[in-house]
């Protein structure tokens, strides 16, 4: 069978990776002074090896919520002789000062440092270190990194150091003393984001050598200093940056470009006109371009071939065809093409491979991966295009658009306005229609950045969209990866007295299917969590209201999966005021068949453990059961759970029914009553997972009622759902128990024939294992 896509495994070399990050001390590392993390002195790792932790490391940081970071990481790559790195890559504010000054010995070839607000100007120095082996350094995004700590000297004690790391760097005094001389080597440098008052004339004249320049959302004081790279610069990248008639005649005379970027943010804030003229002179001048991006700008109506001229037939990449004047003149068609934002984008021909814009999915798709990294503002908007066309059209590009969006919503964890679109996006990617083309991993990747989301953001629609695209998922089998974290996700999302109702009622039935199917060890783990409280509370705040609507019945749909065969959660749910509140809910709700079916179903579980039974026996909990017994609410379905907590009591014998009203004899009569009202052909809105509580109550005299209902309930179980039922109660001995019950002479003539017909029933389908149920499946409700 053919792999899904998305599914490649990952590298033996990333698993080993993530195995060593994540045990250092049973693999690398032993503690030493000041329980700092130390690397073995056997240890000697290569760049290779060293780059690909350090990255990982990073990773893992910013994206998986488990994995704990190590005050001293970096330091474990201080010393050259042991380890050697060269490519590094950091972001955000988990970089400090210290990580860079505990590297400062490595020879690094490659240092991108991308929106570490943490970093100050000890870090700017540090860098310095580099000076001599540095081709490419980014340091986009990094705002506070020309300033000085608080104005403060810098420190060189090392208890200052950790003193000043404990808040962000704050703008003070700007560094003047840093400058780039000494960095010969220097190719490609990112300075995306240099604040204002940093001169970038100044700054960059040192380096000679530049092949490729980013100065986006920089305000540039004059353009003449670029020329000084005119003849090898080939690559430049101006985002954001004010075009003029000055600008665009110094880029002009850099003629080596082959990457020109000149775009911006939005039409909105941008005061120049695209004209015929100049691009015709970009194209003129520049004629080793492949790559020109210029999104957002205005374009003038002469740069465009008339509607009505352009030739009929299929689009072509053909400079000759361009519908674009100025592009005719391109002696071959562009690797890439930003007409983001442009009227440019919608015309039919563009001599252009990659295009990014608005027309379609391969543009937008194109757009969220050219921008995400740098342009989060950019790529929020492709996103939400990319929504309307999986919510309206359809996505033909299934797995890049994931990969695109899980990977923009993995590198801006922070962004809001990207977690919002991004949610919502993956709501409509992850639905049925595009399921069966999902492979386990990709669909493993899409709950890991939805849970991220939900982590971060308290805010209403993102819990709404990510709650609502788990609900894409099989549940519990597919989040049971990550269990436990999704389940203290949706409990933390139900503690406010008054949540958002929308999100309330998916998380609720979130809750509810979490614990539908899954082992005792899961429920017991998850009551611990404060499950059976946040539940109970939920449903005293519907009592307030007096309203019975889908959050009161999950609530206690839930109670009833998660008590199941965990007598630990039943004690929790009596501790709680559980009691309390179910007969509250009956004197309020008392037409509610539902909330009826799921109140005695979650009290059958409590009755079946042996210890918490003195506490039901009660004449008010007695007199209540006993009246569910005539209840024709939901079928049966009331009355057979009424009657199944009191068969459980009942099995305790009379020596402990100490109550002289109602008395034991009467409440059997009635029992008995009820079980020869029920068809023992109905269809049941249940499910056992096991029938131990059941067929406890057969081979026994004590309660005659009791063991007349537990056959009941086999019969109609084996009649109906032969398929599923018949060998469960094989293997779980239940024939022989059933033989016993012939045997008995307390046994009731009607129990013996039923425990009969069930062991006659269990032989049929030994003999014959067909499905009799015309080939439908069954809908089973809750239980376990």
């Amino acid at each position: 069978m053919a792999a899904k896509a998305g599914d490649n495994p990952d590298s033996l070399m990333t698993l080993a990776t993530t195995f060593c990050l994540r045990n250092l001390m049973k693999t690398m590392c032993y503690q030493g002074f000041r329980n700092k993390l130390c690397l073995r002195s056997d240890i000697f790792l290569p760049s290779e090896i060293c780059d690909k932790l350090v990255n990982t490391y990073m990773e893992l940081v910013h994206t998986d919520s488990n994995f704990e970071q190590e005050e001293s990481f970096f330091q474990l790559f201080s010393d050259p002789r042991s380890t050697r790195l060269t490519r590094v890559q950091l972001r955000e504010d988990f970089v400090r000062d210290r990580d860079l000054e505990a590297i400062k010995k490595q020879d690094l070839i490659e240092l991108h440092l991308t929106y570490c607000n943490s970093l100050s100007s000890r870090s700017l120095k540090n860098l310095s270190s580099f000076r001599e082996t540095l081709v490419s350094l980014c340091l986009f995004g990094c705002n506070h990194i020309f300033y000085r700590k608080g104005g403060a000297p810098l420190a060189c004690n090392e208890d200052t150091e950790d003193e000043e790391e404990e808040s962000p760097a704050s703008r003070q005094a700007l560094e003047t003393d840093f400058t780039f001389q000494g960095f010969n080597r220097l190719r490609l440098l990112n300075l995306g984001g240099l604040p204002d008052e940093v001169d970038a004339a100044t700054l960059l004249k040192p380096l000679k050598s530049l092949t490729s320049l980013d100065l986006s959302n920089v305000q540039l004081l004059g353009t003449a200093f670029l020329t000084q790279w005119k003849d090898r610069l080939a690559s430049l990248v101006l985002y954001n940056v004010d075009l003029s008639e000055e600008l665009v005649s110094t880029m002009v005379e850099i003629v080596n470009l082959r990457h020109l970027d000149i775009s911006r943010e939005s039409r909105r804030t941008s005061k120049f006109k695209m004209s015929r003229k100049i691009l015709t002179a970009i194209v003129q001048r520049l004629v080793n371009l492949v790559s020109l991006d210029i999104s957002g700008h205005i374009m003038l109506d002469n740069c465009t071939v008339p509607h009505i001229e352009e030739a009929m037939g299929r689009p072509s990449i053909e400079p000759c065809k361009s519908s674009i004047y100025p592009f005719q003149e391109l002696k071959r068609p562009l690797q890439f093409l930003g007409l983001y934002d442009t009227t440019l984008c919608n015309v039919t021909h563009i001599p252009a491979y990659k295009v990014t814009g608005s027309k379609n999915e391969e543009q937008v798709l194109n757009a969220i991966e050219a921008y995400t990294e740098f342009r989060p503002e950019l790529a929020h908007r492709a996103i939400n295009q990319l929504f309307d066309i999986a919510r309206i059209q359809h996505c033909s590009q299934l797995l890049r658009a994931l990969q695109l969006v899980i990977a923009a919503l993995k590198c801006h964890k922070y962004d809001k306005s990207i977690q919002v679109t991004g949610s919502a996006a993956l709501f409509y990617l992850t639905n049925t229609e595009y399921r069966s083309d999902q492979s386990v991993r990709l669909r493993r990747e899409v709950i890991q950045v939805v849970l991220n989301g939900m982590e971060q953001y308290q805010e209403v629609t993102v819990q709404r969209n990510c709650c609502l695209t788990l609900c894409n998922f099989s549940i519990p089998e597919e989040l049971e990866f990550q269990y436990s974290r999704v389940n203290q996700l949706l409990l933390k999302i139900l503690e406010p007295a008054r949540q958002d109702e929308s999100i309330q009622r998916i998380a609720v039935h979130l809750c509810n299917a979490l614990v539908c199917q899954v082992d005792n060890h899961h429920k017991e783990a998850v009551g611990k969590m404060g499950f059976v409280q946040t539940m109970l509370n939920l449903i005293q705040k519907k009592l307030q209201d007096r309203m019975c609507d889908q959050v009161m019945e999950f609530s206690w749909s839930a109670l009833w999966n998660i008590t199941d065969e965990t007598p630990d959660n039943c004690q929790m749910f009596l501790n709680c005021r559980g009691m309390s509140l179910f007969l509250e809910c009956l004197q309020e709700f008392p037409d509610k068949q539902e909330l009826h079916r799921n109140m005695l179903g979650l009290l059958g579980n409590v009755a079946e453990v042996k210890a918490l039974r003195p506490q039901l026996l009660t004449p008010q909990f007695i007199t209540v059961f006993s009246n569910l017994l005539d209840s024709k609410a939901d079928g049966i379905e009331v009355s057979y759970n009424a009657c199944g907590v009191l068969s459980h009591i009942m099995f305790d014998g009379p020596a402990v029914w100490s109550m002289e009203d109602p008395r034991r004899d009467s409440v059997m009569d009635k029992m008995w009553d009820a079980i020869q009202s029920w068809d023992v052909s109905s269809r049941r809105n249940i499910n056992y997972r096991s029938f131990e509580p059941i067929l406890r109550l057969l081979p026994q005299g004590i309660a005659p009622v009791s063991q007349h209902w537990a056959t009941w309930a086999l019969f109609n179980l084996v009649s109906v759902y032969p398929s599923k039922y018949c060998p469960l109660l094989i293997k779980e001995g239940g024939i022989s128990l059933l033989e016993k019950v012939l045997e008995l002479e307390s046994s009731h003539p009607e129990t013996k024939d039923m425990a009969s017909k069930v062991m006659e029933a269990c032989e049929t389908f030994k003999d014959d294992p067909m499905e009799t149920n015309n080939g439908q499946e069954v809908n089973f409700g809750q239980r376990g």
